[in-house]
């Protein structure tokens, strides 16, 4: 059934971003690319049941039109589901191999250090390896978008889930493991992610940066306001606060070019500058 749920979610995904062509290609870990407009490296960090092609299928081709390198790894797979199903395994295990990635990205370039942008999941892994994993130190700017920071009720569905009497949490927490889907646990409020990125020490580590961006009318990160950072020195933002008629929801947030817009701003330390609103979303032709 997970497995099932993940093709339709991929589905989802390439009728999302599939109308029109976008002027440039995407190109995969360009190693040798450099910028001298924009010398940190960006790495792109997917949603759970996503992968690295089709997460960014037209944010990465637009941040390399804006002269940035981007980099980006499928993680988090686990059997019985196949490789472009990414972003399942336990957060506490697969964030081990997104520190190793951005440790890889940093010293292959020879940058001093790297941005982190991620969706959904991802955004989460963008909050949690640098305050677990030691990598703070070569990080600078992270922009994540809509992660459920604090949990999620996903519309109330996960209220209902965590409501029904014979469904104990232990029971729960059976059924997941039965599916090999350790990272759903992760999503409930007061799950392994929440009690360990929140656990009274701060999140946003020294010398970071954090801009969280999520939409009024995200329909899987609810109540939306979850998935704001509320320590000093954090930006969050709202699309709606900059563009109020963007109705953008979970999976749109990845290809919606005002959320664009607003990682351009975190990426350049320009939180705040305006932009005209597009009230269309990036499209792309690609073979998937």
């Amino acid at each position: 059934m997970l497995a099932l749920f993940s093709l339709l979610w991929l589905a989802t995904w390439s009728l999302e971003a599939s109308s029109s062509p976008l002027p440039t290609a995407r190109k995969k870990n360009d190693w040798s690319c450099t910028s001298a407009k924009h010398p940190n490296p960006v790495v792109l960090l997917h949603g759970m049941g996503a992968n690295d092609d089709i997460n960014f299928i037209t944010m990465e081709p637009w941040l390399q039109k804006q002269g940035f390198c981007t980099f980006s790894l499928t993680y988090g797979v686990t059997p019985p589901y196949p490789p472009f199903v990414g972003g399942l395994r336990p957060i506490s295990e697969s964030s081990k191999e997104v520190a190793a990635f951005i440790r890889q990205v940093q010293q292959r370039t020879g940058a001093a250090r790297v941005d982190l942008v991620g969706h959904s999941e991802g955004a989460m892994q963008s909050l949690y390896v640098p305050k677990v994993h030691g990598v703070s130190s070569i990080v600078d700017n992270i922009v994540a978008i809509a992660p459920p920071t604090h949990g999620t009720t996903a519309s109330g569905f996960l209220t209902i889930v965590e409501n029904i009497p014979l469904l104990t949490p232990d029971l729960r927490s059976k059924i997941l493991d039965g599916v090999n889907c350790g990272m759903c646990k992760d999503v409930f409020a007061g799950g392994p992610f929440d009690k360990r990125l929140n656990d009274g020490q701060p999140v946003k580590q020294p010398g970071n940066k954090i801009t969280i961006i999520t939409s009024k009318h995200d329909e899987a990160v609810t109540p939306t306001d979850t998935a704001f950072v509320n320590e000093d020195g954090v930006n969050n933002i709202y699309v709606q606060d900059y563009c109020p008629l963007d109705i953008v929801g979970h999976l749109g947030e990845a290809v919606d070019l005002n959320v664009f817009n607003l990682i351009l701003n975190s990426l350049e330390n320009q939180v705040g500058r305006k932009f005209m609103c597009s009230l269309v979303q990036v499209p792309v032709r690609r073979h998937l």
